[in-house]
């Protein structure tokens, strides 16, 4: 019966490590030998494996050879292998060929930092695409879906919408009268709610709503599509889901906008009305001074802002939910970048829309 053990012998010959290995070196028999050889062959000085009586190798014992080379860290001598152990040994080296590192300082066009802006502009290319064979795909947009997320996005939210604006109106009138109060001017403190209301934070605030409720739902909603392939079923179905997902989500968004912008303005100058009344003045006067301080300028100008809030965050909510990669955070992670980026594109918007106005004089 043939003997099936591997042996390890150690010696020195003319100041050079010598490790002779003999028998079958396969897999149980690497594994037993594996720390007694890689001990050994760090020995200080030149190493070299002396195979000659090594009868069998597979690629286990091939490892343990690469293993001992390495961790001798210098040059090594191969004597008495066969071919085929030479070729096995070769193998094994290439294999644990350690990979290339990457350098901390890489070249710009090696880092990837566009990959969001052009994954942007292909969805509004896509999105526009969409929109102008919309005549021909109108039986892919359902109407009652529409309906659907527009009561989701905007019906639903009506109580937020009225609560935030009519605290928003009632803290910033307080603050606002503090102050002016010693200077005999708090009665312009329904100019100042009243054209930050129409202007600015009635459109801001409500895209914020928007994000927060509705923009993570259409994420979330579309991404648990495409983590369970439904998107793939439609687009194998010839159906674009562009058409069907997208542009009712985002016809619904820009449709309740400017509700929610008149409905959290109506609620600001009624909190802003409160304080008012708490300082004695009354209510004649207040809107005497709304009306004086505003016009349908700065009215119509915080809808179509609104609209345009609304429209870009339906758009980010709905291009985060059909980038949703693959695994059971992928849902989560894409809701928290579509509030993410429908906060921050809003706000990059606004400071648009401001320079824009400046310039035109509104």
């Amino acid at each position: 019966m043939t003997d099936s053990t591997a042996r390890l012998g150690t010696e020195e010959r003319d100041g050079t490590t010598v490790l002779t290995l003999s028998g079958h070196l396969g897999a149980g028999e690497a594994g037993r030998l594996w720390r007694q050889t890689v001990r050994a062959s760090r020995a200080p000085g030149p190493l070299t494996f002396d195979l000659g009586a090594l009868e069998y190798c597979d690629m286990s014992g091939a490892a343990l050879l690469v293993a001992a080379e390495t961790a001798h860290g210098g040059p090594v001598t191969l004597t008495g292998a066969s071919p085929s152990i030479a070729a096995m040994l070769q193998r094994a080296r290439k294999a644990g060929a350690a990979p290339p590192v990457v350098r901390a300082a890489r070249r710009f066009a090696d880092v990837d930092i566009l990959a969001p802006l052009v994954g942007g502009f292909a969805f509004l290319g896509e999105l526009a695409v969409a929109v102008v064979t919309l005549p021909v795909r109108f039986r892919m947009l359902r109407l009652p879906d529409i309906w659907r997320y527009a009561d989701q996005a905007g019906v639903r939210a009506i109580p937020l919408v009225l609560l935030l604006g009519y605290l928003m109106g009632l803290i910033l009138a307080f603050q606002s009268a503090v102050p002016m109060r010693r200077f005999g001017a708090d009665l312009f403190v329904a100019n100042l709610v009243a054209v930050s209301l129409l202007r600015e934070l009635g459109p801001l605030l409500s895209a914020v709503i928007l994000a927060g409720r509705t923009g993570s739902a259409f994420a979330a909603e579309i991404g648990s599509m495409k983590v369970n392939q439904e998107v793939d079923a439609l687009v194998a179905m010839s159906l674009d889901p562009m058409t069907m997902l997208v542009l009712p989500r985002l016809i619904a968004a820009m449709l309740v906008m400017p509700a929610m912008v008149l409905t959290l303005d109506i609620a600001g100058l009624l909190g802003m009305a409160t304080v008012m009344k708490a300082f004695g003045y009354p209510l004649v006067t207040v809107m005497h001074q709304v009306q004086s301080a505003t016009s349908s300028l700065d009215l119509f100008g915080g809808l179509f802002k609104g609209m345009c809030f609304g429209s870009a965050v339906a758009a980010i909510g709905c291009k985060t939910g059909l980038g949703t990669g693959v695994g059971p955070r992928a849902v989560g992670l894409a809701a928290t970048g579509a509030v993410v980026g429908g906060i921050v594109a809003t706000i990059f918007l606004d400071g648009l829309f401001a320079l824009l106005f400046y310039r035109l004089g509104l």
